[in-house]
Order: structure tokens, then C-alpha cells, then sequence
């Protein structure tokens, strides 16, 4: 799944400590989201969503086959 999450927390301001800290989760948890590496849970996307103000599918897109 490819995510546009490292380009919205760059453009709030915020590092990648900020968005785990308002996440309530590790900095390797974000470094993991933004690589790819891991999908996350349905509530971490639904507090992603709110914090970066959108819908789910604006941040999250499934990859190309």
C-alpha cells in the first residue's frame, strides 16, 4: 500500500518524533509507515486521518499491480 504520510507530516511542520508523539506510537512505527514497511491498524489510520485533517483514502492508495 503506498501512502502519502511523510509528505503531510512534512508539510504540518512536524518531524517524525512530533507525529509519533501525537500518535501515541514509536518513532520506528512512523519511519516503518512511511517506507511502506507496515500498514497500520484501523485506528491508526483513522487518528492519522484526523490529525492530518482528510479521509483515509487521501492519505493510503492501494499499490499498482
Amino acid at each position: 500500500m503506498n501512502n502519502l504520510i511523510k509528505e503531510m507530516r512534512t508539510a504540518m511542520g512536524l518531524t517524525q518524533d512530533d507525529l509519533s508523539e501525537k500518535l501515541e506510537v514509536s518513532r520506528q512505527t512512523i519511519i516503518s509507515l512511511e517506507k511502506g514497511r507496515y500498514n497500520p491498524s484501523l485506528t491508526l489510520a483513522f487518528k492519522l486521518a484526523k490529525l492530518f485533517n482528510c479521509r483515509i483514502e487521501d492519505i493510503f492508495t492501494p499499490e499498482e499491480d
